[in-house]
């Protein structure tokens, strides 16, 4: 028997898993690190921590499955985008790793947008977003000139994990998507970028699709690993590109929602001209020459824990919503929006916030944590929607995550998307997609469609109702309603926030 393995570098711990060639999970192991948040807005962590718990877990990953490591053939990578690592011309990282989550770069982000103005649309096919890696380059080069003067190159947080396990450079093209510094269409790094900026182009590693080959495993990191020094090792992709490989998003028509801290839909897309215009995100996908586009609700699980944590900090989350089913649709007239810590698609916009709107003193704990669930899946319809005005298509939706795992979710997000609901079999998210892409790459597979017929399954589906599907749509229009009513508003509360 051969496996491969697939790594998933999160924000607050990697997660290695053991698959075979049928795509069954044979072992699963994750090791946690810390985020530093030295200031307000600030979210930094030591790529030397990813480094160590990656070794850390695929050893034990090996330890506790028991398989041999010359059974393993080949690894390869997810990892949280944007993440910024400066290394010098000796590979030692200069500072550390600035996260998709920092939000310090609002200014450079104007600084983009008056520089480039429309070309940027053109060229990276996304708007300036404290986010994206450019505006954290930006600010390294405003307040810290003279370390970028020392960087030799920037890589995003997989691609240095990468380095360290090989001792080769690269950057795949579904990562560097979201850099705003790749010409997505052309798939290379733009030039009237780095020069609006007077970025050196040497500082832009090497462009690779996600199944290439990178190296195999240095001698003492296959010790440190417990692995091979053979053990192919495969560039792998961004998290979101990687999940959309292993919840089966590979050909037209097909659009996954996944619901972690943060809310995705995302769909598959041939055609590399559509235009967008920025309302939602345009990125390379993993599988060559094709793209998908993506609408994010910045806290979608995350304001179920935010509410847990704060209401019911007593009870588990399946006892929380163990009485939403009780509820009707529309909460008992109680209406949540998820704009807790700001929010990205439709509305890009970091001050806006939360609110339930229509309590009354009938309202108990299920009404709230039903209007909850209410308000996250309208904020991912927006996304739904901006879709379908596209042209597309979006009948069918295959959902991972947290959202997936209750049943009554799985339901409101049928009636709400009124399209059909699939939820897979064994859902591992991106680290499947990146053990996807190691099958692919050590030629398992003709393609990355063949691996997914092979790899995943369907559990069940779930058909919207014709009447509450009708109801929710009504509901979806007042709920459109609350971000303009509300956005004046919020401006004013914030001097009271502290």
């Amino acid at each position: 028997m051969s496996y491969v393995i697939g790594v998933d570098l999160g924000t607050s711990a990697v997660k290695t898993v053991l698959v075979d060639r049928s795509g069954n999970v044979v072992a699963e192991h994750s090791e946690s690190y810390p985020l530093s948040q030295p200031k307000p807005g600030y979210s930094e962590q030591r790529p030397e921590d990813w480094v160590d718990k990656t070794l850390l877990s695929l050893r034990l990953l090996l330890e506790e499955s028991k398989i041999s490591a010359s059974e393993v053939e080949g690894l390869s990578f997810s990892g949280q985008m944007h993440g910024l690592v400066l290394v010098d011309g000796n590979g030692a990282v200069l500072r550390p790793a600035i996260l998709w989550n920092d939000t310090r770069t609002t200014a450079q982000c104007r600084r983009i947008e008056d520089r480039l103005q429309e070309k940027l649309l053109g060229i990276a096919r996304n708007r300036a977003l404290e986010g994206f890696t450019l505006p954290k380059i930006l600010w390294v080069q405003e307040n810290e000139p003279e370390l970028l003067k020392q960087a030799a190159l920037f890589l995003l947080p997989k691609d240095y994990v990468r380095y360290r396990l090989t001792g080769k450079y690269a950057m795949d093209y579904s990562d560097a998507a979201g850099t705003l510094l790749l010409d997505v269409a052309a798939k290379s790094w733009s030039t009237d970028i780095l020069d609006a900026f007077d970025l050196p182009h040497s500082i832009c590693p090497p462009l690779v699709e996600s199944f290439d080959l990178c190296g195999t495993l240095l001698p003492e990191i296959a010790r440190e690993s417990g692995l091979l020094p053979e053990t192919k090792v495969f560039a792998g992709g961004a998290d979101n590109a990687c999940g959309a490989i292993g919840a089966g998003i590979l050909s037209e028509g097909q659009t996954m929602c996944s619901i972690g801290t943060s809310g995705v839909v995302l769909s598959y897309e041939e055609r590399r001209e559509v235009d967008f215009e920025g309302k939602v995100h345009f990125f390379n996908h993993s599988e060559k020459d094709a793209y998908y586009i993506m609408g994010v609700t910045l806290a979608a699980g995350y304001s179920l824990t935010w509410f847990k944590d704060t209401f019911a900090p007593d009870v588990s989350f399946d006892e929380l919503l163990s009485g939403i089913g009780d509820i009707p649709a529309g909460s008992g007239g109680l209406l949540f929006t998820p704009y807790i810590v700001g929010e990205r698609t439709p509305h890009p916009d970091a001050d806006i916030r939360g609110s339930f709107i229509g309590m009354d003193a009938g309202h108990k704990l299920p009404h709230f944590a039903r209007s909850v669930l209410e308000g996250i899946t309208f904020s991912l319809r927006e996304s739904i929607d901006i879709l379908r005005a596209s042209g597309k298509r979006i009948d069918r939706v295959i959902s991972i995550g947290g959202g997936a795992k209750n049943e009554d979710w799985l339901q409101m997000q049928a009636d709400v998307f009124n399209a059909e609901i699939v939820k897979l079999e064994s859902e591992q998210g991106p680290a499947m997609g990146a053990a996807m892409l190691a099958a692919y790459g050590s030629g398992w597979f003709p393609s990355l469609q063949a691996c997914a017929k092979e790899f995943l399954r369907e559990a069940r589906t779930y058909a919207p109702n014709p009447d509450t599907a009708q109801q929710y749509e009504k509901l979806f229009g007042l709920y459109q309603t609350v971000y303009g009513a509300t956005r004046e508003l919020g401006k004013g509360l914030a001097e009271f926030r502290g």
